[in-house]
C-alpha cells in the first residue's frame, strides 16, 4: 500500500516556519532536508534564508536555520 502526503503549500510552509517562537526571538529552527525539497525546493529555501539574511548549514538529513544576522562559526 502506498501512502499518499498531503503537504501544506510553499508559501505557508515556509511562513509558518518563520513563525515559530524560536525564530522570531532569533534563535534557531531545523528541518529535515528531505521536506524542504518536497515542499519548498532548496533552491527557493535558501533565497529566503538570504533574504532574511539568515544563515543555515546542513548535516546529514537536517538543515539548521540560525534566524539572526549574526556571524556563525564552526567551533570543531
Amino acid at each position: 500500500m502506498s501512502e499518499t502526503r498531503h503537504f501544506l503549500p510553499p508559501s505557508i510552509w515556509m511562513q509558518r516556519l518563520f513563525d515559530a517562537k524560536a525564530a522570531r526571538q532569533g534563535g534557531v529552527v531545523r528541518r529535515k532536508l528531505r521536506d524542504v525539497e518536497l515542499i519548498v525546493g532548496k533552491a527557493a529555501f535558501e533565497a529566503e534564508i538570504r533574504r532574511r539574511g539568515y544563515h543555515a548549514v546542513q548535516n546529514g538529513d537536517q538543515i539548521v536555520v540560525f534566524c539572526n544576522n549574526e556571524p556563525v562559526r564552526v567551533l570543531c
